[in-house]
């Protein structure tokens, strides 16, 4: 005789709750407005959340600013004028729209009576679905602009400095203008290829992808140039979190920097032997442990040469035989003495293990969240434990170039190769900096050609920014407007994209707007009640009809 199983335990109320939402959300695909927008906002949480909580949980001077600081931010950011909301209102408002939009446009044309329905769609019969998506898009991308410069939020007040948006704006101004080249340039040229045989036309798209990869790699030379450029001598250019971050991976002392921008502003001079901040190499110098005298100007020669060995002699200093200029032993801020070579080895071996924590997550996140069991695969871990290194060896060579072109420009080579030429030239804004500045960027080639697209992509925003005059960026209402064209085109664009050009983009842009538009495929929530791995997100799959025209 059978037993009736034992009836199982009411769930708790929290438990069923979220069950009937579960239940609900599966209702609908997961391109729905609902669900588009669900993870629109959840994403933004994130993205505007987790550098306060990371901050404030790392930065012991953070949270020595007390808790009420951190829920100002999430006060500010749970907002209706929050980024989260605003981009919800963007991609989820602009996706309701499309959706109504289209609906309504079926209806119209497959209705036979006269209905007003049908006569207003019938004032818009050319339209095409893409054109649909791109006006509801524009809609939405500009009500959410107004939340984000909304009066109430004090960060997009008008006070005459750069919009707090602007970074923002230049970020979506920049990929949708790589969809476009990619999306116009390249399928024009590849149109031409439809007579050649499938081996003429895969050694053409290589060759394409070759000249992809170097423009990429010519992009960010370009950019991170201009970057540390800024970086030595117009930090204010540049965003201030991206400034301090610059910093804290240069290891470089602040006084310094200082030095090299007097000599830029004329307040600083080896030749004149004047300073207006005497105090500011010398204490340098004494707080190092070596003579203030060293870092005195007016006791430091400005031309290599004898005359420079004796005032040497009189300072104590043994390392710059026949140089002139503040001893390496300044510039280097006691970390390995005169040594140049132990300097850049000791540069590059910091900055590696910075960048390892830096991308070891950048590798991992995107395949636990979409891929974990790739990682149980010793193959797979291998190779993305070796991009991570490749990736942290690139920005360890980024940050030691310059250390060791500094040094080979003032010290252990053009220097010696030229002592008549004086140190405010060697240590102006056009000598050793700047030639750091155009080397650093040589470094992209040991990335993978595949991620130097993305690295180009991620600098070129800072560096348009950085080009921009002080004139501009504080202007007027015209500005604004020019600002407020640019983000609501770029983020219609982009949104566009995800629906009619998905070919068109890439890495970052893909990935997410894939993950916004369609989800994991199938739907988080159901593959976590079905318990199966999330795959990789892909974006919606357009008919012939929507695809750009």
């Amino acid at each position: 005789m059978s037993r009736n199983p034992a009836p199982r335990p009411p769930l708790p109320p929290e438990r069923v709750w979220l069950a009937r939402v579960a239940d609900f959300l599966h209702n609908y695909p997961d391109d729905h407005p609902i669900q588009i927008a669900l993870r629109t906002y959840a994403l933004g949480l994130f993205l505007s959340l987790s550098p306060s909580v990371m901050s404030y949980i790392i930065s012991s001077r953070v949270r020595k600013k007390g808790l009420q600081s951190l829920m100002r931010v999430f006060q500010r950011e749970l907002s209706a004028t929050g980024f989260a909301f605003a981009m919800t209102v963007a991609v989820g408002g602009g996706a309701a729209l499309r959706k109504v939009w289209g609906i309504s446009y079926d209806v119209g044309n497959e209705s036979k009576a006269s209905s007003s329905v049908s006569q207003a769609t019938k004032l818009l019969p050319e339209l095409k679905s893409s054109h649909r998506t791109f006006i509801s898009y524009i809609l939405s991308a500009s009500a959410a602009l107004t939340l984000l410069q909304h009066p109430t939020n004090n960060s997009a007040k008008w006070t005459g400095r750069p919009s707090a948006t602007l970074d923002l704006t230049l970020l979506l101004t920049v990929r949708a203008m790589d969809f476009f080249v990619r999306s116009k340039v390249l399928p024009s040229a590849c149109s031409s290829t439809k007579t050649l045989t499938k081996e003429e036309r895969d050694e053409l798209q290589a060759k394409r992808q070759r000249y992809t990869i170097r423009l990429d790699a010519f992009v960010f030379w370009a950019c991170s140039a201009r970057i540390m450029w800024c970086f030595f001598y117009e930090p204010h250019r540049l965003p201030r979190s991206y400034n301090k971050w610059i910093m804290s991976l240069a290891n470089i002392d602040p006084r310094i920097l200082g030095a090299l921008r007097a000599i830029r502003t004329g307040d600083f001079s080896y030749v004149r032997h004047f300073t207006s901040k005497p105090e500011m190499l010398t204490s340098l110098s004494r707080d190092i442990g070596y003579p203030p005298a060293w870092g005195d100007v007016s006791r430091v020669p400005a031309y290599g040469g004898p005359s420079a060995q004796a005032a040497w002699e009189s300072l104590g200093v043994k390392s710059r035989h026949g140089l002139g200029g503040i001893p390496c032993e300044l510039v280097h801020g006691g970390i390995t003495g005169s040594s140049c070579i132990s300097n850049t080895s000791v540069r590059g071996v910091y900055a590696f293990a910075e960048a390892v924590a830096i991308y070891l997550p950048v590798h991992v996140i995107p395949i636990l969240l979409t891929r974990p069991s790739k990682l149980l695969r010793a193959d797979e871990l291998v190779n993305t434990l070796l991009s991570a290194l490749r990736s942290a060896s690139f920005l360890s060579t980024f940050v030691s170039s310059i250390w060791i072109t500094v040094c080979l420009t003032r010290t252990l080579f053009l220097a010696r190769l030229m002592p008549w030429v004086s140190h405010d030239i060697w240590d102006g804004p056009f000598g050793c900096a700047f030639a750091g500045s155009l080397v650093c960027g040589v470094s992209i080639w040991i990335e993978q050609g595949r991620r130097r697209g993305e690295m180009a992509l991620y600098v070129l925003p800072k560096a348009i920014r950085a080009s921009l005059s002080d004139r501009f960026l504080n202007g007027g209402k015209g500005v604004r407007l020019c600002e407020r064209a640019a983000f609501v085109l770029s983020l219609a664009t982009m949104l566009t994209a995800a629906w009619h050009g998905q070919d068109s983009l890439r890495g970052l842009s893909r990935w997410t707007l894939a993950f916004i538009m369609n989800g994991p495929n199938a739907g988080f929530w159901k593959h976590k009640r079905q318990e199966t791995r999330p795959s990789s997100p892909s974006l919606p799959s357009p008919s012939k009809s929507q695809s750009l025209p």
